[in-house]
């Protein structure tokens, strides 16, 4: 034991363990705000992708995504990610465009071009 109980840096190692524990903790929600941030962005972009090519309206192309992730089964940001990486010259992959079109086709009439804007 310490002679100088209130010194930084001499406690006994059990003593430390809780505030060893809120680091972990801290540095997992970091972790889970940075992908969220960037999920997010994903996300954001795919909208804009909708705006764009499906013409229909921010939130209209917020509930494209969404309903095209629970008919699809795949995780929301998964579908942006596709939508985006489509948008850059990459594939959309045949049942997740179907489903694109039909959802689109709800919010009015879209067709959606082979090659992205």
């Amino acid at each position: 034991m310490d002679a100088h109980p209130g010194r930084p840096g001499k406690q006994e190692p059990d003593a430390a363990a809780p505030g060893t524990e809120r680091i972990v903790e801290l540095e997992e929600e970091v972790s889970q705000l940075k992908e969220a941030v960037t999920s997010h962005a994903v996300v954001d972009q795919a909208i804009g992708m909708l705006v764009a090519v499906g013409h229909v309206t921010p939130a209209q192309g917020w509930e494209v995504l969404r309903e095209v992730s629970q008919h699809a089964n795949i995780k929301l940001r998964h579908v942006a990610e596709l939508i985006v990486i489509w948008g850059c010259g990459g594939e959309l992959p045949a049942d997740v465009r179907e489903l694109l079109e039909a959802t689109l086709d709800r919010y009015g009439p879209a067709q959606l071009p082979e090659d992205p804007p």
